[in-house]
């Protein structure tokens, strides 16, 4: 059974956490590998808000030392590292470069910024940026695992960057890390709780309703059903949607002034070309910073940072691909980029803490802890974050969980491999990890390595499953097979397709959804569900809504009425 009809009613919990974002689902897996009695809720599905839309890196900020927040720097950076050992199937080393175009730009801004003045950034010199990352690698050396930075004159910039901008004087290299799949290492982590927290329970498409005398009520959107559940402590981390959902529990607040970020993938094969693997993360005129990076044969491009009210209204407008596609075309003024480049979009809200603060991109991103209490009940909202510390946040908010209710710690994540990432081997050893990976299940090379590839070292499960039956390509996306989908739908706590093709997998993301997909990944996952015809075709056409509501999808999915046999034809 999935959704609330797993859980008893009146079930009591020493924990109740709404929201199954990162922080979320990283605090989830913090408790239960505590031995707490945990519950997980989320209206969608995980990491479906704000947290399957970010720039995807895993980065130390190196931005936040120009306003003096040296303390998230240091927690940035070691964190960064952290998941670099624990979860390396998913988070990989991204050589990154600045471009420089003076020796003295950004002085006296800088001090303007790190003394709390004001002002904007709106060039980096090479004194600056020099200075800035001598700082950065010294606070980022706990538990090292990247080389430290490098500088790089205009000669040799231009023998790298054929078609960078002709007043870029230099460049600058030092590494961040990038995360391959945020979505699916956000449900590893709740996989991981629930592997080891018998007594811990989730469910996604759940929203709560009211919360009085101790009692929880909780509303299944799927199929309608209500739970009670009596929790010793809740934890809001509803990102973006904090405040309304502390206002569904009966509690005003004001915690979260979010802004919003958009993303563009782009098909140009000169300019992946030239990046050659690394990222270009640059400032642009009016102060604000911007990224291009190889993703998935494509580039990754971002950011805007736009101030929003509604977080369900957040989408990338053209303005915002303009302005992306025009910063980069002045940074690269050697190739053309057009909207006919772009494949894919996507938009998402950073769950910033509320404040007047004139520039979105001051805000800090440092974490809020608000505490609260409802009828006797500890109530704690977090408040911001990113990706890179989503550990740390859910290790400090454990800690104090565990405080309040009396319990102790009875291991640290510090070191705790996650999902895929667990015995996953290190680069010294993966030759030898995929052939006998390979030689054992009886795979082709080449698809071992796509399994391991995507899913770490659970690709043994898939091997096993996809094995005991037989299996083909998919006819519309033949690196994927029939029963490679079909494990994740039975296996992975799926409730709908979106579930598979936008977060269990970067099938949308990497630019490959497509009408043929959608009818062909719903024909085989709602088999796997023993879904109807009629609800097969539902979950297509709501599918692919999504991608043109959220992502920008190009195209159309004309209705029409099937059976099964049909679609698997």
């Amino acid at each position: 059974m999935k959704g609330l009809a797993a859980i008893p009613d009146n079930a009591t919990f020493d924990v109740a956490i709404i929201g199954a974002g990162i922080n979320g689902a990283g605090l989830f897996r913090e408790l239960s590998l505590q031995g707490l009695r945990v519950l997980l809720v989320d209206r969608s599905d995980f990491c479906s808000g704000a947290s399957c839309a970010p720039s995807r890196l895993i980065h130390g900020g190196i931005k936040y030392l120009e306003t003096g927040e040296f303390r998230l720097v240091a927690q940035s950076t070691l964190e960064r590292n952290l998941l670099l050992r624990n979860a390396p199937h998913v988070v990989k080393p991204l050589p990154t470069v600045l471009p420089i175009r003076s020796w003295f730009g950004g002085i006296v801004p800088s001090f303007r910024k790190f003394l709390r003045l004001g002002g904007k950034m709106t060039d980096r010199g090479a004194l600056v940026l020099e200075a800035g990352l001598q700082i950065y690698d010294f606070l980022g050396r706990r538990a090292r695992v990247m080389p430290r930075h490098s500088l790089f004159l205009k000669s040799q910039t231009r023998q790298e960057w054929p078609h960078i901008a002709a007043d870029v004087m230099a460049t600058a290299q030092y590494y961040d890390a990038a995360i391959t799949q945020p979505e699916r290492l956000g449900y590893e982590c709740v996989r991981d709780g629930m592997d080891v927290g018998t007594d811990c329970a989730v469910s996604t498409y759940t929203v709560p309703v009211s919360f009085a005398d101790g009692v929880l009520e909780l509303r299944d959107e799927k199929s309608g059903e209500t739970r009670h559940v009596r929790p010793r402590l809740i934890v809001n981390a509803g990102g973006a949607w904090i405040d309304r959902i502390n206002a569904d529990l009966g509690h005003q607040t004001r915690y979260i002034g979010g802004t919003k970020g958009s993303h563009l993938l782009l098909r140009h094969e000169g300019l992946l070309q030239e990046l050659r693997g690394r990222m270009m993360y640059f400032g642009t005129p009016d102060g604000r910073i911007c990224l291009a990076y190889p993703f998935y044969g494509h580039v990754l491009v971002g950011s805007t940072d736009l101030r929003i009210d509604d977080p369900d209204t957040a989408v990338c407008t053209d303005e915002e691909q303009d302005y992306m596609l025009r910063m980069l075309g002045g940074l690269f003024p050697g190739f053309r980029f057009g909207a006919e480049d772009v494949i894919y979009r996507y938009s998402g809200v950073r769950p910033l803490p509320a404040t007047n603060a004139a520039d979105p991109g001051a805000i800090s991103r440092d974490h809020i802890i608000h505490e609260d209490v409802l009828d006797g009940i500890p109530l704690l909202s977090l408040v911001g974050g990113k990706w890179t510390t989503f550990r740390g946040l859910a290790e400090e908010t454990a800690d104090r969980v565990l405080e309040m209710l009396g319990a102790e710690r009875h291991l640290s994540t510090r070191d705790f491999p996650i999902g895929g990432g667990r015995d996953y081997p290190p680069p010294e050893r993966y030759s030898a990890y995929l052939d006998e990976f390979f030689v054992t299940h009886g795979l082709p090379k080449a698809r071992a390595a796509l399994l391991l590839e995507r899913y770490g070292s659970r690709a043994r499960a898939f091997a096993v499953f996809c094995q005991e039956k037989p299996d083909a390509p998919l006819r519309s996306l033949p690196s994927y097979t029939r029963r490679e989908l079909a494990f994740i739908a039975t296996d992975e706590l799926v409730r709908t397709l979106s579930d598979v093709l936008f977060r269990r997998t970067p099938i949308a993301l990497s630019g490959l959804l497509t009408p043929d997909v959608v009818r062909e990944a719903g024909a085989i996952v709602g088999e796997a569900l023993e879904w109807s015809a009629q609800e097969t075709e539902q979950q297509c056409l709501l599918t692919w809504r999504e991608g043109k509501e959220r992502h920008q999808l190009k195209g159309e999915l004309p209705a029409a009425s099937f059976s099964h046999t049909a679609l698997r034809a």
